[in-house]
């Protein structure tokens, strides 16, 4: 079964609203949890579906809580950060941070 992607025009972040960086967003309609975070369904940009900066811990820059008899969970359900298409910039440069060590080696 073929899944199908979303890309509507300028107001859903689609191919319309940036020429040249149809790259930076893919809307996953068919995903059984979809949508998943409170916001617009259609401009949720499920690129990053799970959060790249999650390993960043208290610094990724998210909106998260700590949940769990322990507080040691972390709890990212009301964050939007990574699915919002303008931030695609921000999480590259973030995510070379997470892959210096590794990429210098």
């Amino acid at each position: 079964m073929a899944s199908e992607a979303h890309t509507g025009g300028p107001d859903t972040g689609g191919p319309d609203a940036t020429a040249g960086t149809n790259y930076q967003f893919f809307n996953h309609r068919q995903c059984e949890f979809y949508p998943c975070h409170a916001m617009p369904a259609d401009q949720i940009n499920c690129l990053f579906c799970y959060c790249p900066l999650y390993p960043l811990g208290r610094d990724c820059g998210g909106a998260f809580s700590y949940v769990g008899p322990n507080h040691n969970i972390k709890d990212c359900s009301g964050c939007t950060y990574p699915h919002r298409r303008a931030n695609y910039e921000q999480i590259m440069q973030r995510l070379s941070e997470l892959s210096g060590p590794a990429a210098s080696e």
